[in-house]
This record gives C-alpha cells, structure tokens and sequence, in this order.
C-alpha cells in the first residue's frame, strides 16, 4: 500500500507540474503573439505612411462611410490592424472625433468627387448624428456629391441619410417613419414578491432615476418630462428632414401616425426616397457622376484608410486641449469608457498648467454618477476656468453629474436634441433583510459600538431618524448642486430650484431657460474657445491621454472582461442588467439619469 501511495503521490506531482509548465508556455505564446502582431501593425502603417501618404485621394475618388455600428466621441486604433479580440481587445473603431476631421478634409481635397454613405442602423445618440449631419451638410457646400444607400432605413439613419443628394433604398428594403418612443422597465413588483425593499432618498420631482424600484408605471412629473423633450427632439427632426427633402413637418406627422410607409415603393411615392435600386445599380450612377466607363472600378477609399490620407499639418505653438469626459462618474482612475475623477482632474490640470494650452474644450457626454467625484472635478474646472477659457461642448447626454462638470464653464455648447438638466441627486439603499430570513431562512446578529453604527447596512432597514439623517445630506447635496448652477451660469438661485428638481431637458428647450449657452457642435465649441483665446493659429491635443493598447490588454481586470462579455452577448438589452447590478453597486448619493433612457 505505502508502495502505491508513493506512486500515486509522484503521478500528482509531475501531473501538476507539467501542467504549470504547460500554462506557462502558453501564457508565453499568447503574450509573443500580441507583442508580434503589434510590431507588424506598427511596421505596415510606417510602411504605408512612408510609400503613400496620400492613400486614397487618387483621382475620381469617392469616400465610403459606413455608420453602421457603435460611434462614441473618440476614435480607438487596435494595434492588431483588423484583428478582433473579442473581449480581449475590441476591434478599433472610428470615433466622431475622426469622422469630423476627415469630412473637412475632404471638403477641401480636389481628387474626392463625393461620398457614398452606408448607414442602416447606427449606434449612436441623436447628437452626435447631428454633429455628423451637420458636417455632412457642410461638405455639401463643396458641391460635391452624396449618395446615401441601404437596405433599411432606421429613424436615426435615414435622418442622416435625407440630407444626401439622391436616397437609394434596396428593392426588397424598408425604412421607419413612427415618431419617438422611450421605454422604461419597472422592478417594484418584483422587488416585493423577492421581499426586497429599496429604500428611497432623493431630492426633485423629477428625478426619475429612482422611479423603477418605487413605482410600477410612470409619476405624472415624469411623464410630462419624458413628453417634453422627446416632443422637442422629434419636432427638431422632423424640420430638418422637411427642410432636405421638402415635404411638410405635418406630412411627416400623418406618415407616423398612419404607418404610411408599409413598402419600399410607399417610400418613394411619399417622396422620402429618390430610388429603388440594388448597390451594384448604384455603383453605376456613381460611376456616372465621377466620368468613368462602367467597366471602370470606382475609386473608393473607406474612412479607415482616409484617416492615414494626408492632411494639412499645422505647427503652431498654440494649443486647445479637448478633454473627453464620457461614461458614468465614478472617483478614482476610471478607463476609457467611464469618468474617474482622478484621471478627469488630472487631465484637466495639466492642461491647465501647460501654458502652450491657450484653451480648453471639455467634450461631456455622461448620464452621471457619483456626486462626490462630480464636486472633485467641478473643483478643477473651476480653477481651469480661471486661468483661460473653458469650453463645454455636450454630446449626446450631459445631465445630473454631467451637467454638474459643465456647469462652470465660460460658455456650454449643445445640440438641439442633446439630453441635459437632470439637476438633482438621490440615493438608494435595498433592505434584504426581510428576503434572508423569509426567502432563505438567514437570520442577521449584530453587535455595535454606538446606536447607529450599521446605519446603510443592506441588512436592515433604517430607522426613521436614521431615515431623516441620510434625507439631509441629499437635501444638502442637492442645495450645493443648485448654487454652483447659479453661479456659474449666473442666475438666480430660486430660478436654477424652478428649472432643475431633476427635470430631463432636450438641448433645443435648455437653451430657453439659459442652462446652455449656444446651439452647436465639438468643432464649434473649438472655434468659440480659438477666438476667447485670440488664436489665429493652433492644433488640438486630446486628452486624456490613452492607454497603450498592450498594456490595457494586460492589465484589463477580470470584471472588465466579464462586462464586455455581457455587452457582447445582451446588446442594448445589457442596460436594464446594469441598472439592477447599480442598485448592489451604488455607493453615496448619486446625480445620475435614469439608465433606461433609450429613444428610438
């Protein structure tokens, strides 16, 4: 028996360390494979900036842009070319930062004839399609050409797409002409039937963040909000697309109210398409335009390539920092796709101090987060304010925390369907105590030093003075929310508490009541803060600075990785899984959108 014992025991032990040695090696591999395929990515992009500079302003060349897909304000290049990683690495992408940047390029570059715009679907706000919208508008003035094509039109794509100079719709395609919806997912009966009770503190009649764990429908408040800017974000679409393709605002109406777009052909006698053809048909009238034979291959060149095209190259000393403030406010580092308060003030200072910086334009687009880390960076805003112009530009979403970011600037720029306000705070603290012992027979003991000491436990329920006290420091919050409002937008006190109480507001509305200052774009909140500064000259750096790809592969924890995961699985369906994981995760009082806004 020792015998076999001994055998056994040494079977074990080579069994465990060749399988270390294996795990070893193939951790090795994996981490060679990365360094080696970064290294040709770097060596073929300084081959093809070395021999072709120019690539893709050939004559007759026409510029593809597809905007299908997911657009946030700043682009990412993938050190492995056209690799996807999955999870591991999500494959580049062109961010509006670039697409702005090349279609004023190509405005100016005499060998681009035109633009042929793919775009179905788009992942993106209605801001940032306005910002693209209106610079494609602006390169129609070169009178040059756009051609729009898809085999389904979105509400969001086609109102990209009806400012193109012919609208092509496959045959067999459709398109959307409904009017504007938001949904929203209530838990309180699900929270009762799990005996969880979500105890509630906030501050505004209107901060409707909170609504899903108390309610099972909509407050009256909310719904007046949700109705009111949605109202004035689907009358700002509806105006442009009556002003491109000259059909009346009313029509428009009449077209969503009835469904009058069931088909293809329904669309082009209601004049919302120019024609139906295949792409290959569409090729040919391109190919017309340009002046080449229909056996010729269209010169096209896709924005990924474009951006290696050369450009004019400025050398001035003068800089403008773009800051991106995009994601969730949280404190501490933060990554690419969330605000730490620590990067953002870091980020913030150094621009600052930088004396080559003659200005700031900070891009917001954040539902939110944290109101402690919102004050932290509010605190360097401020000081950044005074030292040179500050800037705001709005994207997409800049409301609760992302308004409390910008609210010190020298002057704040969004689009008419940006989502803003949300002046207000809250917090929320789940009592599972009831769930334990009932659901699950777990019975809690405890013992403290002082009456109060596990006040903000999840495992009881606060008692009222307990109630009143956590109340307080919302209200105070929520008074020191309103002051900085005041001050920094210079308004009276009482008029920010009339205007904020958490409302939700279109771009369009709070231009009304003075909480921004300037309907506009990135680019014209760079332009405004050139002039504050007096430039007649200067380049833009980004900041904050990115990540090295490698390292940010590396280093990506294990809860990034399991987030990517779920974002790849679910889709848009992951916010609702967010929400509920927010409510375990939440920490402090919170100046945060509710995160089921989503507009289609």
């Amino acid at each position: 028996m020792k015998n076999n014992t001994n055998k056994s025991g040494m079977k074990q032990f080579f069994g465990a360390f060749f399988g270390s040695c294996l795990g070893v090696l193939v951790t090795g591999v994996v981490i060679t494979l990365i360094v080696v395929f970064s290294i040709i990515g770097s060596f073929k992009e300084a081959i093809k900036m070395g021999e072709d500079k120019s690539y893709g302003t050939k004559e007759n060349a026409v510029l593809r842009i597809n905007l299908n897909g997911e657009i946030n304000d700043r682009g990412a290049k993938n050190p492995f070319g056209d690799l996807d990683l999955g999870p591991f690495m999500p494959k580049g992408h062109i961010g509006l930062n670039d697409i702005l940047a090349e279609l004023k390029k190509a405005k100016e570059d005499k060998n681009i004839k035109g633009i042929y715009l793919e775009i179905s679907e788009p992942a993106a706000g209605f801001a940032t399609l306005e910002e693209i919208r209106n610079a494609l508008l602006d390169f129609k003035a070169s009178k040059k050409f756009i051609y729009a094509y898809s085999e389904g039109y979105s509400q969001k794509a086609y109102y990209v797409a009806s400012i193109s100079d012919k609208v092509y719709l496959n045959p067999q395609g459709g398109m959307e002409i409904k009017g504007l919806s938001s949904q929203i997912m209530f838990y309180k009966n699900m929270l009762e039937k799990l005996d969880v009770e979500v105890q509630i503190f906030r501050h505004g009649k209107f901060k409707s963040a909170i609504e899903p764990f108390m309610l099972d429908k909509m407050s009256d408040a909310n719904r007046a909000q949700v109705e009111t800017y949605l109202g004035s974000i689907w009358n700002h679409i509806t105006a442009g697309i009556s002003a491109q393709r000259g059909i009346t605002v009313a029509d428009i109406n009449a077209m969503a109210n009835t469904l009058s777009v069931k088909s293809a052909e329904d669309a082009v006698k209601l004049k919302l398409i120019d024609k139906l053809q295949y792409e290959d048909e569409v090729f040919s009238d391109i190919k017309k335009t340009v002046g080449i034979g229909e056996k010729e291959k269209i010169s096209f060149v896709s924005l990924n390539e474009y951006v290696n095209a050369t450009g004019k190259t400025v050398s001035s000393k003068n800089k403008i920092a773009v800051i991106y403030a995009l994601g969730e406010i949280e404190s501490g580092e933060g990554n690419e796709n969330s605000i730490g308060s620590e990067r953002l003030v870091k980020a913030i200072r150094e621009a600052r101090l930088d004396n080559t910086i003659k200005a700031i334009v900070l891009r917001v687009n954040s539902p939110g987060g944290s109101a402690l880390a919102s004050d932290v960076i509010w605190r360097e805003t401020l000081l950044a304010k005074q030292a040179k112009p500050f800037i705001v530009s709005m994207g997409d979403v800049a409301a609760s925390g992302g308004y409390y970011i910008s609210c010190a600037a020298t002057r704040i720029f969004a689009q008419p369907n940006t989502i803003t306000g949300s002046i207000g705070v809250f917090g929320l603290v789940p009592n599972a105590q009831k769930a334990l012992s009932e659901k699950l027979g777990i019975t809690i003991d405890t013992v403290n030093t002082n009456k109060h000491s596990d006040v903000g436990t999840i495992l009881r329920g606060a008692t009222p003075e307990e109630h009143d006290y956590i109340q307080q420091g919302v209200e105070h919050i929520y008074d020191v929310f309103i002051t900085k409002v005041s001050e920094g937008r210079h308004m009276q006190k009482n008029n920010v508490d009339s205007v904020a109480q958490g409302r939700v507001w279109s771009g369009a509305d709070a231009l009304k009541i003075k909480l921004i200052d300037e309907i506009g774009g990135m680019d014209d909140a760079i332009a405004y803060a050139a002039k504050a500064a007096k430039l007649k000259d200067y380049k833009t750096i980004e900041l904050p600075k990115r990540k090295d790809p490698i390292r940010e592969l590396l280093g990506t924890s294990k809860d990034e990785m399991e987030t990517r995961m779920l974002k790849t699985k679910l889709g848009e369906q992951y916010i609702y899984l967010q929400q509920i994981k927010h409510v375990l995760d939440v920490k402090g009082v919170q100046a945060r959108l509710p995160y089921e806004m989503i507009i289609e």
